[in-house]
C-alpha cells in the first residue's frame, strides 16, 4: 500500500498519521470506503438526522447554521460521536451573512479588499477560524479566488476580493495561512476560475473564456500561489475552460465545455499534473444546474470521482448515488487506483487536521463585535458626491424618504428588513420607508435615500436596479428624484448599481448587509469618520463612464 503522496505537502503526515490512514482503509469495506467520498448537506434540527447520517456514514457533512450556537455544537458533536471514522465538517465561511449567525459579524471579502489592510484580513480569518473550530467545524470552503471581471456576475459580486489579482492574492493567501495555522483546512475556489462569465453555476455551466496564456497570468497565478502556500483543498466547480481542453486534445465539440467538476483535463492534467496540487479536490455542490444540466445525477457522481476529484459535495439521493459509485468501482469505471487515491486523500485530510486523535472542541471565544464595528467603518467607499450632500444633518435633512427593498438573504432565500431606518431615527431623523409599488411623492421631504441590500445571490441570473419595482408603473420607473430633492444611494452589497443610475449625485458602496456595516455607514453619513476612497472594483463599470 503506497501512501507516499500523504507524506508530501499539504498533508505532510508523520508515521503515526500514515499508519492511521492505512489501518482505517484496511478496516473499511467497499461500502464504507465509498461513503468516505460523500459530503452531505446538514441543516435544521430534525431529530432523525443524526441517526440517518450515522447509517449513511459519509466522509463529511457541510453544515448550514441556525442562530442557536449551543444547539449547533451539540448537533455536530452528535455526528462525531456516532461516526465510525471522524468526519470532516465543512462550512462556507465568507463573512457577513455567509458565516456563523451566532458568531462575530465580520466583513465579507470585497469589504476586506476595500479596507486593504492585511492585518484586518488576518484577524477576520482568525476570528472565523476560532469560532468555527469551537462549534465543531474543521474545514472551510474559502477563500474565493474568483475575479470580478464580468461586472454583471451575481455569483462573484461580494464573495471575492475584487478585480485586481494582486489584491486577491494578498488577501486570499493571508486567509489560507491563518485558517490552517488555526487547524481549519482552507479551500481555494472556484476552480478553474470564475468571474468572466456573468451567469451563475447554479443555473448553467459557466465558461472561463480566457486563452491559456491569459489564464496563466490571472487565475493560474492565483491557484499556483495557493498551492505553493499549502492550501489543503481546491473546490472544482461547474465551470468550463475550453481553451485548455482544446490545447491538450480533450476538447472536441461539446467536450470543450465539460464542467471542471467532471473534467479529467482540468482536475488531473491541469490542477494535479501541471500545477502540482497534492491535496483534496472537492466538487462544488453537485445539485447545481451547471452540472445537472450536463448529465444525470448518478452519472455525475461517478464522473466526479473518475475525473480526478476526491469528494462529492451534496446528494439528494445518497443511498442511490452511493450505490451508483459502488457499481462504478466494481466495474472499473472508477479504477482501483483512482478509488484508492480518492479515499486515502480524504482520510489524509482528516489525519492532517488531527481528527485521528479525537478531542473536544475548544470553548467558544468571546464575540468581537466592538472590534468589527470599528473595522467596518474603514470599508464603505464614497464613490461620488457631486453635489456635496454629505455629511447628513438632522436639521437640514430631517425628513428622509427611504427606498429599502430589504436584505435578500443569500442562503435562505428570505427577505429581511434593514436596520438602517431605526439607526437614522435614533440620530434624530424622521424616516419614512416607501412601500414598493406605491406612488412616489417627495414633497415634504428633505432627502431621498436608496438603501439597496443584495449581496451575492444564488440562483438569480442578474442583480440590477429595478426602477419599476421601486416606483409605480411606467411613470414611476422613469422618475428621478435628484432634480427635486437631494438623493443618496447606498449599496450594502452588489457594487455596480451605477450602471443603472449613472447620474445619481451621491453613491456609496458599503459592501455588506450585516448590522455592523449599517452602523458604520451611519457614522460615516454623519461625518463621524473619514470615507474610504479606494474601491476594489470599478463601480462605474467602464473607464469612460460619466459622472
Amino acid at each position: 500500500m503506497n501512501l507516499a503522496h500523504l507524506e508530501k505537502p499539504p498533508f505532510s503526515l508523520d508515521r503515526e498519521a500514515i499508519e492511521w490512514v492505512r489501518k482505517t482503509w484496511e478496516a473499511l469495506d467497499e461500502e464504507a470506503r465509498v461513503g468516505q467520498l460523500f459530503n452531505l448537506r446538514s441543516k435544521g434540527y430534525d431529530e432523525d438526522e443524526p441517526g440517518r447520517v450515522a447509517r449513511l456514514a459519509p466522509g463529511g457533512v457541510t453544515r448550514f447554521f441556525g442562530e442557536d450556537g449551543p444547539a449547533e455544537r451539540a448537533r455536530l458533536e452528535a455526528f462525531q460521536r456516532d461516526a465510525a471514522v471522524p468526519m470532516l465538517v465543512s462550512a462556507d465561511l465568507e463573512g457577513s451573512r455567509m458565516s456563523l449567525p451566532f458568531g462575530t459579524q465580520v466583513p465579507n471579502p470585497i469589504a476586506l479588499a476595500a479596507i486593504d489592510d492585511l492585518s484586518v484580513t488576518e484577524e477576520v480569518a482568525r476570528i472565523m477560524a476560532r469560532e468555527a473550530r469551537a462549534v465543531g467545524v474543521n474545514w472551510s470552503f474559502t477563500p474565493v479566488l474568483d475575479i470580478n471581471a464580468a461586472w454583471r456576475s451575481s455569483i462573484v459580486a461580494t464573495r471575492g476580493y475584487g478585480s485586481d489579482p494582486d489584491v486577491i492574492a494578498r488577501h486570499a493567501l493571508a486567509q489560507i495561512r491563518v485558517f490552517q495555522e488555526e487547524g481549519l483546512a482552507a479551500t481555494a475556489k472556484h476552480w478553474p476560475g470564475e468571474g468572466h462569465d456573468d451567469r451563475d453555476q447554479h443555473l448553467v455551466t459557466t465558461i472561463n473564456p480566457l486563452s491559456v496564456e491569459d489564464w496563466e497570468a490571472t487565475h493560474g497565478r492565483l491557484y499556483r500561489e495557493a498551492v505553493e502556500a499549502g492550501v489543503m483543498s481546491v473546490m472544482t466547480a461547474h465551470i468550463a475552460f475550453p481553451d485548455w481542453a482544446r490545447r491538450i486534445g480533450k476538447g472536441d465539440g461539446v467536450e470543450a465545455f465539460r464542467p471542471a467538476s467532471v473534467s479529467a483535463a482540468l482536475n488531473t492534467d491541469l490542477l494535479r499534473d501541471k500545477l502540482g496540487f497534492n491535496g483534496v479536490i472537492v466538487s462544488d455542490a453537485s445539485r447545481m444546474a451547471g452540472l445537472s444540466a450536463f448529465m444525470p445525477a448518478v452519472e455525475s457522481k461517478v464522473q466526479i470521482i473518475a475525473s480526478g476529484a476526491d469528494m462529492i459535495l451534496f446528494s439528494l439521493d445518497p443511498e442511490g448515488e452511493m450505490a451508483g459509485v459502488r457499481e462504478a468501482v466494481r466495474t472499473g469505471r472508477i479504477t482501483p487506483e483512482r478509488f484508492f487515491d480518492a479515499v486515502t486523500r480524504v482520510l489524509g485530510l482528516k489525519a492532517a487536521l488531527g481528527l485521528h486523535r479525537p478531542a473536544a472542541p475548544p470553548a467558544f471565544p468571546a464575540p468581537r463585535d466592538d472590534w468589527s464595528r470599528q473595522v467596518s467603518r474603514r470599508a464603505p467607499v464614497l464613490e461620488k458626491d457631486v453635489n456635496q450632500t454629505l455629511p447628513l444633518d438632522p436639521q437640514r435633512h430631517r425628513r428622509i424618504l427611504m427606498f429599502a427593498p430589504g436584505i435578500v438573504e443569500p442562503m435562505q432565500g428570505q427577505t429581511l428588513p434593514l436596520e438602517l431606518p431605526e439607526l437614522l431615527r435614533a440620530e434624530g431623523f424622521a424616516v419614512d420607508v416607501h412601500r414598493m409599488g406605491d406612488p412616489i411623492d417627495p414633497s415634504g421631504y428633505d432627502l431621498a435615500l436608496y438603501a439597496l441590500s443584495e449581496e451575492t445571490l444564488l440562483t438569480r441570473g442578474r442583480i440590477f436596479l429595478d426602477w419599476a419595482k421601486l416606483g409605480q408603473g411606467l411613470d414611476g420607473a422613469m422618475r428621478r428624484l435628484w432634480h427635486e430633492i437631494p438623493v443618496v444611494m447606498i449599496s450594502f452589497g452588489y457594487p455596480y448599481y451605477l450602471y443603472d443610475a449613472p447620474r445619481v449625485p451621491t453613491y456609496i458602496n458599503a459592501w455588506a448587509t450585516m448590522t455592523a456595516m449599517q452602523e458604520a455607514t451611519v457614522d460615516l453619513l454623519l461625518g463621524r469618520a473619514e470615507w474610504n476612497r479606494k474601491s476594489p472594483v470599478n463601480a462605474f463599470v467602464s473607464p469612460d463612464a460619466y459622472y
